[in-house]
């Protein structure tokens, strides 16, 4: 058996962490979808600034919404909506197969509007129209800005992806924010089945503290992070909180791993996807993550959850938690927002390339 056949029969949902107009045009998602067990996917600035700028796949669509007067971020959003949409279209089966619970795109707003909130809700329930598919997630940073504008785009009907979760706590919030959504729909009459994932990322919990930690608990942070926050996205599931909103007709927000690649050369490339093969979960992995996963016909059994002692290690090294969550949380903002402008800087260039041709 594949080993992303193994995840997804334990329960587990594997999303790719990229998208390209190649990768379409190809048919290579489709055969990940096929042969690899793919069942959702999500982007980011990042990866569509790398699609932009390493290929020539967008050339024509550019130079054609430039002679329509377009520039930009409203250049852009075109650009990731014809992929995107592309993209919701060949999962559309499994999403109406499993009756909305698999089957997702994301498309983040723009990470410049993680502190503002009223921003990042109408930026939400704009993309989320134009999308025009049911299987389209909205990605909206799990910001203190950032709870208020998930409340009210669940609130909304808009299937949220919460991004930029480092911490259980955070999490936590998030999850609330999401029931509130849906506690609120269920009281004004309206149908509470909303989509939304909780997106926790992993790996940057190990390169933060690569160099303050002692050898023997290399690359075990994230690891017991995402433990410790699986315990808890476990509780909420079985709370009778959660349970009146599911027996409302609503379904569960599930908890999504992100930033699943292997950043340590000497690790394993499975890492984190071994560590982290638990049901009623998404791991969305980066497309070389993938084919190294492919290569495995076995990758042994997940590892023993043993958050607390993991982390009680980490105290006595004098590593503060809280205070690297804290540390991520506001680099992950910077490095989300550089990220946008760099992709808006690639577009630019581009364009003046394109029209100067």
């Amino acid at each position: 058996m594949k080993a992303t056949q193994k995840l997804h029969d334990l329960g587990q949902s594997l999303w790719l962490d990229n998208i390209t107009r190649g990768l379409l045009a190809s048919g290579t998602l489709q055969r990940y979808i096929e042969e690899l067990s793919i069942t959702g996917l999500t982007s980011n600035p990042t990866i569509f600034d790398h699609a932009i700028k390493n290929s020539h796949d967008y050339d024509g669509a550019i130079s054609q919404k430039l002679k329509e007067g377009k520039s930009g971020e409203t250049l852009f959003f075109e650009l990731a909506i014809e992929d995107l949409r592309q993209a919701a279209d060949l999962f559309r089966p499994i999403h109406d197969r499993t009756d909305g619970v698999d089957g997702w795109v994301s498309l983040e707003v723009s990470p410049l509007l993680a502190r503002d909130t009223a921003g990042t809700l109408a930026a939400a329930k704009a993309l989320h129209a134009r999308a025009g598919r049911p299987n389209f997630l909205i990605k909206i940073p799990g910001t203190s800005e950032g709870l208020p504008a998930i409340e009210e785009a669940i609130f909304a009907g808009v299937p949220v992806n919460v991004t930029l979760l480092f911490s259980g706590e955070q999490y936590v919030a998030a999850a609330e924010a999401y029931l509130r959504g849906i506690e609120r729909r269920i009281a004004a009459g309206l149908n509470p089945d909303v989509g939304s994932v909780a997106s926790l990322f992993v790996s940057r919990w190990d390169v933060a503290v690569a160099k303050k930690a002692p050898e023997s608990l290399r690359n075990q942070l994230g690891i017991a992070i995402a433990w410790e926050t699986y315990g808890r996205y476990r509780s909420l599931l079985d709370s009778p909180r959660w349970q009146r909103i599911l027996n409302a007709g609503a379904r569960s927000q599930r908890l999504l791993w992100a930033s699943t690649g292997t950043k340590d050369s000497e690790a394993s490339d499975i890492l984190y996807v071994q560590a982290l093969a638990k049901p009623f979960t998404v791991n969305t992995i980066p497309e070389v993550t993938l084919k190294a996963l492919a290569a495995h016909e076995e990758f042994g059994e997940a590892l023993p959850a043993n958050a607390d002692t993991v982390l009680a290690e980490f105290a006595k090294a004098g590593i503060d938690t809280d205070a690297v969550a804290a540390q991520l949380l506001k680099e992950g903002v910077a490095s989300f927002a550089k990220s946008w402008n760099d992709l808006l800087d690639c577009i630019a260039s581009k364009s003046k390339t394109l029209t100067a041709a």
